[in-house]
């Protein structure tokens, strides 16, 4: 599939995005992007428990109830009574080399971590169909071929980051990011719009994985949410 056919391909398998304008992020299931502060931490979209064997109950008890809660109160207080209060996050991040290093590593910290929620789900797993297989195909070669480079772009991040997939120009790739940022700032080397994450920060495998980060990111795939990654492909 070459650039033109890819283009089709997502034409053909969209809405129609001009018509609704910046409205598009307020109709995603948590509206990030247009929220402005006071920012608040979305439910959960399943149980605590739902993605075992993968990633185990207590570790998403900490990791949203504890990490992902208190991104968004630092958030909260770092943009009080500055002129980042009255922007919504996406100004924020896409400006985000303007902003003080509390407000972006939280103000990442909680995108992010939001983001991560929905591209997960219970029984999910397997392969992807449709534009996002078509699209993964024609640019990596094959699903297995992709794997292998979100594997390693997730295992290579040194210390704590993202791995991520986000397509851009009528194109996929991958890459990772340190700490909360991501390819929505400006200050990111990769960019884009994102379309797949996986958190490699400690805390969110090592109850369970130890130091053995390769076998969380194997595991991750059992439960990737390739509806809300196709939901993403149509929106870039």
């Amino acid at each position: 599939m070459n650039r033109t056919d890819f283009l089709r391909t997502l034409a053909g398998s969209t809405f129609a995005v001009s018509a609704l304008g910046n409205q598009v992020f307020a109709e995603t299931s948590t509206g990030t992007l247009v929220e402005t502060a006071p920012f608040k931490q979305a439910p959960l979209p399943y149980d605590f428990a739902a993605l075992e064997p993968s990633i185990d109950k207590m570790t998403m008890e900490i990791h949203y109830g504890k990490h992902h809660a208190a991104y968004v109160k630092n958030l909260n207080d770092a943009v009080k009574g500055t002129p980042f209060e009255t922007k919504s996050l996406e100004d924020i991040l896409k400006t985000i080399s303007k902003a003080p290093a509390a407000i972006r590593n939280n103000g990442g910290g909680h995108w992010n971590h939001t983001f991560f929620w929905e591209v997960m789900g219970p029984k999910k797993g397997g392969e992807p169909k449709g534009a996002v297989a078509d699209a993964i195909k024609a640019q990596f070669g094959s699903f297995e071929k992709f794997k292998e480079e979100f594997a390693k772009a997730g295992a290579t991040r040194f210390g704590s980051g993202w791995a991520w997939l986000v397509a851009k120009g009528g194109k996929l790739s991958i890459g990772s990011t340190p700490n909360q940022d991501n390819p929505l700032m400006d200050v990111s080397d990769i960019k884009g719009t994102p379309l797949l994450a996986l958190d490699v920060w400690e805390h969110a495998y090592y109850l369970h994985y130890q130091n053995k980060r390769p076998d969380y990111i194997k595991a991750f795939w059992d439960v990737v949410n390739w509806d809300k990654v196709a939901e993403n492909l149509k929106k870039a």
